[in-house]
C-alpha cells in the first residue's frame, strides 16, 4: 500500500506527539516505531523533513487583523487547496482561530505534502498539527480538536 507524508504524520501525532511534543527530538525509536508499523523508511523521512520545515518556519505571535488584506491562491496552491479548503483558512481567519502568519505556515506544510489535492479533513489535520507546535495557540489548539472530533465547539475568545 502507498503512504503518504500525511498518513505517516497522523500516525505519529495520533500515537506519539498528541501526547509529549518533546518524543520527536529522539527520531530513532520513532522510526523504529514506524517501520514496524507498517511504513517505509522513505516516507518517514519526508514526514521528519515535513515537521523539520514546520519547526524552522514557525512564526511569531502577533495581533489577530480584522479587515485585512484577503489572500488570493495561485497556481498549484488553487490545484491542492479546493474551495472547500480555502473557504476553511478564511473562515478560521475570520474567527481569529488563527492569523495571517499561521494562515502561511498551514498553505506551506499543505504544499509540502505529496498528495496532488487535499481534502478538508486532510487540511483540518494540518491546521491542527500547525496549531500544536504554535507557542500561546493553545484555544485555539483546544478549539480545532473539538472541531475534529465533534465535540461541542467552544468560542475562541
Amino acid at each position: 500500500m502507498k503512504e503518504s507524508i500525511l498518513d505517516v504524520l497522523l500516525y505519529l501525532f495520533e500515537h506519539y506527539i498528541a501526547d509529549d511534543a518533546d518524543t520527536l527530538r529522539d527520531r530513532d525509536p520513532l522510526q523504529a516505531g514506524l517501520i514496524e508499523a507498517g511504513f517505509t523508511p522513505a516516507e518517514i523521512a519526508k514526514a521528519f523533513d515535513w515537521l523539520d520545515g514546520l519547526a524552522q518556519q514557525r512564526p511569531s505571535a502577533g495581533e489577530p487583523r480584522c479587515n485585512g488584506p484577503v489572500r488570493v491562491f495561485h497556481g498549484p496552491e488553487l490545484d491542492k487547496l479546493d474551495v472547500e479548503c480555502r473557504g476553511f483558512l478564511a473562515f478560521l481567519e475570520q474567527q481569529g482561530v488563527i492569523d495571517a502568519a499561521q494562515r502561511e505556515l498551514v498553505v506551506d506544510r499543505a504544499m509540502a505534502l505529496d498528495q496532488d489535492e487535499l481534502d478538508l479533513d486532510d487540511l483540518k489535520w494540518v491546521v491542527l498539527m500547525v496549531l500544536f507546535t504554535q507557542p500561546g495557540a493553545e484555544a485555539a489548539y483546544a478549539w480545532m480538536e473539538t472541531q475534529m472530533f465533534g465535540e461541542e465547539p467552544e468560542p475562541v475568545h
